[in-house]
């Protein structure tokens, strides 16, 4: 008998397979980790964009949660999208009480196709409670600056500024992804850790950018893989960069797979099928 890494998805259902806990249970599997998962949300939604939430009750979230941890194991946790700010302390009151190893937080805010994922008021809740129970945070630019109330970063130096704000704020590691600056050939994404005197270290991750229109589920591909390879390596760097090779991978096959018309998902077994 094997004990793999256990890896628990807390994040909404994508009907269409290519986000959400949907996405989170393939990246855990493609690898080497068991997943678990505990719905915050339904959503309807396809490759085109969402057309509709119902946010589970917050109790139940929390009650899925300990149900679990009662009797599963769990080494690392990912946190997608969270809906409301009821959902999300229901979420951080659950951690509280069982502090797992591992915990990735992805604050997934705005859908590929713009749909608005997380109200508002639920955004201080975010940063005030889930950051510092996360040990890891994966925010995109926009994201990133939707956290700290300014613009979004527009070059490497404000990213790396953002990035210290949010250490700041209570994060304790931030994965500041680039995406989002298209124009570049690199995608980068900075990496930016707490030292014990107070300060921060910076490491960039770069890869080539791959140019396809099926990026639907990235966020919330490379925060699973993270979550499923943390417990797998010694330390947060290695994990980081490995998830982020396994996404290159996933998006440079993204283009044989046909699914729907819109942002199709990237290809999560791309190492297994032919």
């Amino acid at each position: 008998m094997t004990t793999p890494p256990i890896a628990l998805t807390i994040a909404a259902s994508d009907p269409s397979g290519g986000a959400g806990i949907q996405a989170d249970l393939k990246a855990f599997s493609a690898n080497g980790a068991y997943g678990t998962a505990v719905l915050t949300a339904l959503t309807a939604q396809n490759t085109q964009g969402v057309t509709g939430i119902h946010a589970i009750p917050p109790a139940f979230v929390g009650e899925q949660i300990d149900t679990l941890f009662a009797d599963v194991p769990v080494d690392a946790v990912k946190i997608g999208m969270l809906a409301d700010a009821a959902i999300a302390s229901a979420v951080a009151d659950a951690l509280e009480r069982h502090r797992p190893r591992f915990v990735v937080l992805d604050p997934v805010m705005v859908s590929t196709s713009g749909h608005r994922l997380l109200e508002a008021d639920a955004v201080g809740v975010l940063r005030d409670r889930l950051l510092p129970l996360a040990d890891l945070i994966t925010p995109n630019l926009p994201e990133a600056g939707d956290l700290l109330g300014v613009a979004a970063a527009q070059d490497r130096a404000e990213a790396v500024e953002q990035a210290r704000a949010l250490l700041e704020s209570g994060a304790r590691r931030v994965l500041l992804k680039g995406g989002h600056h298209t124009q570049d050939a690199e995608s980068v994404d900075i990496l930016v850790e707490a030292t014990q005197d107070a300060g921060a270290h910076v490491t960039e991750l770069s890869a080539p950018r791959v140019h396809t229109r099926n990026t639907h589920g990235t966020g919330c591909t490379l925060s699973a893989a993270i979550a499923a390879l943390r417990p797998q390596h010694d330390d947060w760097y290695t994990a980081v960069r490995a998830a982020k090779e396994y996404l290159t991978g996933a998006l440079r096959a993204a283009d044989t797979l046909r699914i729907g018309s819109g942002h199709g998902p990237v290809h999560h077994f791309h190492q297994y099928w032919s």
